[in-house]
């Protein structure tokens, strides 16, 4: 008898997440089709399942098949970065490019509220916002004249072209206090993960979102999440207590001097990478194309003509498509970079979760970012007065509240993140978050990773597609006063 091909979807209107993640794990044991397997569950017995299965024997990749959505109002963007930190999952949030933020929508610690250093975090955080409201007209009006209406141009359908550009300036000032709506999508094994990693963090409003995050879960995935708990291990990694010491003397770097914060920053420092990148991409390709082994695939890339190799390079990557994806062979080739930037640009970096990224805790230590329609709007003293308020207040919260400090460290502030990537996700950063439309910030950083790219492997470079935007050192000239 001849098998009739069928494909359909599991309604999670009619089945819940857990059901729907036993009838998919049955089909290893069971020759029934799905939809006769999950008729007969109930979600008992898929309790009683994941129980056996996912929690005592340890098959936790079940539990990705039971996938939820949830929704984050009015939680701070520090929490934000805690809650976005899990790889596997997907997020959208409010974005401080298209949205005007309110005035006092922002989070205060309770501990901190409770205590001698209230008043000065309270009037640091509103002079950030006093000053982030007062840069709107100014800067609106300098952005106004830099792009003017276009012949036939509405008012109205003016005043949205240039939107995104006089907000991508004022948002600078934004603390990390400042509060956010999110969604995130993820499946259950993730999930438990995350919520472990938040029940653990070193801020108190993060355990609170954690704690609710697992009530609400635990709504439609009773089982899965119900282990998640706070982990000594994952709290020794989040508040930074297992860090090593040398000869005594703690790692902590010296406290900075609001006089001589640290100038300049280079954007991006590599520090490692595969000198062999393009005979070991070529190998790949032989790899897979032939049944050699990868040694002898790799010798005869060596052995090959540097001509020949750019023909291989050439046939593999040449041809694709707008929406064509690079060959997945470009990951065997990584490299490591240090990289500074604002906060406001990490927010948007820290998207790119394929690449492994450790960041720094905020602090105030790298000085800050200064936007050259601030300078031209004339605010620029206004600006900077907010934000020496708020490095002045940062270090003395943090002698008291060294977590808690990082909430008064608005996007403007410099930060140091370590990235490694490999050479096919570096197409793709490169190529979106350099692209004209995107923010100045983050377009200075993927630009210039890509110039080091092109000048160490210039072979690679015409595929990556970004030779014709504008270099890193014109979008520095052209956006920013200091960085």
């Amino acid at each position: 008898m001849t098998k009739t091909r069928d494909i359909y979807l599991l309604n999670p209107k009619t089945l819940s997440p857990e059901v729907i993640a036993v009838a998919f794990a049955k089909t290893s044991r069971s020759p029934e089709s799905f939809r006769d397997i999950a008729a007969e569950l109930s979600d008992e017995k898929s309790a009683e399942f994941h129980e056996k299965w996912v929690v005592g024997y340890g098959h936790a990749s079940v539990a990705e098949h039971a996938v939820l959505h949830i929704a984050f109002e009015n939680v701070s963007r520090l929490a934000v970065e805690c809650i976005e930190s899990n790889r596997l999952a997907s997020y959208t949030e409010k974005s401080t490019r298209y949205q005007v933020f309110d005035r006092d929508a922002y989070y205060t610690p309770p501990g901190l509220a409770a205590s001698r250093r209230a008043g000065l975090y309270r009037d640091a955080i509103h002079a950030l916002f006093d000053a982030y409201f007062e840069s709107i007209e100014p800067v609106r009006e300098v952005i106004r004249a830099q792009y003017p209406r276009k012949e036939g141009e509405s008012e109205k359908k003016h005043a949205g072209r240039i939107r995104s550009k006089w907000i991508d300036n004022c948002r600078f000032l934004l603390p990390a206090a400042t509060l956010a709506n999110l969604g995130m999508t993820a499946n259950a094994r993730v999930l438990e993960h995350g919520i472990t990693k938040m029940l653990s963090h070193p801020l108190e409003e993060v355990r609170d979102i954690g704690a609710e995050v697992k009530r609400v879960a635990q709504v439609e995935a009773p089982t899965l999440v119900k282990y998640a708990d706070r982990r000594d291990y994952v709290v020794r990694l989040e508040d930074g207590s297992w860090k090593l010491e040398v000869g005594g003397a703690s790692l902590q770097p010296p406290t900075s001097n609001l006089q001589s914060p640290i100038s300049n920053p280079q954007p991006l420092t590599l520090l490692a990478y595969d000198p062999d990148a393009e005979v070991k991409f070529v190998a790949a390709g032989l790899y897979r194309t032939s049944r050699l082994p990868f040694t002898e695939a790799l010798a005869c890339a060596r052995a090959m003509s540097a001509e020949a190799r750019a023909q291989v390079v050439d046939g593999a990557l040449a041809g694709r498509g707008d929406f064509d994806i690079p060959l997945r062979e470009l990951e065997h080739i990584t490299y490591t970079f240090e990289c500074v930037l604002d906060n406001g640009a990490y927010f948007d970096v820290k998207r790119h979760r394929l690449m492994t990224q450790t960041p720094q805790a905020l602090t105030v230590d790298l000085g800050y970012t200064i936007p050259r329609a601030i300078e031209a709007a004339g605010f620029r003293d206004r600006y900077c007065r907010a934000l020496d308020q708020s490095i002045e207040a940062y270090h003395l919260i943090a002698q008291d509240f060294p977590h808690e400090a990082s909430y008064l460290v608005a996007n403007a502030f410099n930060r140091r993140v370590l990235l490694t990537l490999n050479l096919r996700e570096a197409f793709h950063f490169c190529r979106l978050r350099g692209a004209p439309n995107g923010h100045f910030s983050y377009r200075r950083i993927a630009i210039r990773l890509y110039e080091i790219l092109r000048d160490l492997h210039p072979i690679f470079a015409p595929y990556m597609r970004c030779d014709q935007y504008p270099s890193s050192r014109q979008i520095e000239e052209e956006f920013f006063a200091q960085v």
